[in-house]
């Protein structure tokens, strides 16, 4: 989920693996764990700004501490791969880490929004409870999906450094004023995609680091990006599958371009605008 961490270290765990443990077995929707690209715009007025009960730099937890490596290890491969390829340079997103609500740049901030990341402030929000909770129900191996929701919402901060994240923004505003409520979801389904794309382009070059998928893994992969689809979550609600009012994608959708990013592991393989 866009709305808007830094930290080194070695992960080496498998790349798009990461997606293998989140479904409807493990009881956490996942809409919440990929969200949708929900950037809030809105600005807070510092003088109403409350403390920030999140904390930002080096966590100390073993949670924070492992969230801290995942976004290490996209620092690495973006720090590379994006002046390399865009002539831009990667700043890394800084990391905050809070329980139960906190105040962003793009607004208040509360666990069951799931990970977000806010474009005015270039941070990645992460409620504690929530990862907690995730782990708990998926147990040990809850690691791996929690390393693919920190490089989908990675890939929104790559879509701002190189600029694009606003234009789109202002582009969906444009349409949701016109009432053209089909345009604003349609532009919000394509950041979707693109940020699935650009975690698989991340996870392509942790391959290529650590080489240990498997074909099993990628089937699973597959099968999971299918689950998050927005006509797969239509369905299981017991509502009908209506495109115009997707702001996620399809699940082939997503398929499609997750699989993409892992095949190429380049942004220029990721416009999912053309």
């Amino acid at each position: 989920r866009g709305m808007s961490g830094a930290g080194k270290g070695g992960l080496g765990i498998g790349a798009i693996v990461v997606l293998t443990l989140i479904g409807w077995a493990t009881g956490i929707n996942p809409a919440a764990l990929i969200g949708g690209a929900e950037q809030v715009q809105q600005t807070i007025n510092p003088q109403q700004q409350t403390a920030q009960q999140g904390r930002q730099g080096a966590p100390t937890d073993e949670m924070g501490q492992f969230v801290a490596k995942i976004l290490g290890e996209t620092e690495d491969v973006w720090s590379k791969q994006l002046p390399a390829e865009m002539g831009t340079k990667y700043v890394a997103p800084v990391l905050v880490l809070y329980s139960g609500q906190t105040q962003s740049g793009c607004g208040s901030a509360q666990s069951a929004m799931g990970p977000f990341y806010c474009p005015l402030d270039q941070k990645l929000y992460l409620d504690t409870a929530f990862f907690n909770d995730m782990k708990t129900k998926m147990g040990g191996g809850g690691d791996f999906a929690y390393a693919y929701v920190i490089a989908h919402e990675v890939g929104h901060h790559v879509q701002n450094l190189i600029g694009l994240l606003p234009k789109v923004q202002a582009a969906e505003k444009q349409a949701d004023q016109q009432g053209n409520r089909a345009e604003a979801n349609n532009l919000s389904v394509r950041t979707e995609l693109m940020a699935d794309c650009l975690a698989g382009a991340w996870a392509n070059h942790m391959n290529q680091r650590h080489d240990n998928l498997t074909d099993a893994d990628l089937q699973q992969a597959v099968n999971t990006a299918t689950a998050i689809g927005d006509d797969r979550l239509s369905r299981a609600s017991g509502r009908a599958a209506v495109p115009d009012s997707f702001t996620h994608g399809s699940s082939a959708q997503r398929v499609k371009w997750l699989s993409t990013g892992f095949r190429a592991g380049t942004v220029g393989a990721c416009n999912t605008y053309q």
